[in-house]
């Protein structure tokens, strides 16, 4: 008896779980159909008063992303930039001049 119980309890649940599933997939189904219809209303609408069609995009901003990480010290406690005192100064030189390099005559061929 109670192996019988038990088949019919599984058979419950397995149907319980696929339900489940049938809905969730539905559920995503209609929102998707409802975010084109959205979008084609929008781009109907567009076309009816002569402005372009223009598709929905996400814009990000690299450059602040880019400045957050650079400028804040990866290395310092708390993101805090370097403190001016580790700071070696170094006298410039002229790079302009080369002194180890001989010259060579190019030959047409």
């Amino acid at each position: 008896m109670s192996d019988v119980l038990l088949k019919l309890l599984g058979f419950v649940v397995r149907i319980g779980l696929l339900l489940a599933a049938l809905v969730f997939f539905a559920s995503l189904m209609v929102a998707g159909l409802l975010v084109l219809m959205v979008w084609l209303l929008r781009a109907l609408w567009a076309k009816l008063t002569g402005q372009p069609v223009s598709p929905w995009t996400f814009q990000m901003n690299r450059q602040a992303v880019w400045q957050r990480f650079n400028q804040g010290g990866f290395g310092q406690p708390g993101g805090a930039a370097p403190k001016p005192d580790n700071v070696v100064d170094v006298a410039a030189s002229d790079v302009t001049e080369v002194t180890d390099v001989e010259p060579k005559r190019i030959t047409p061929r």
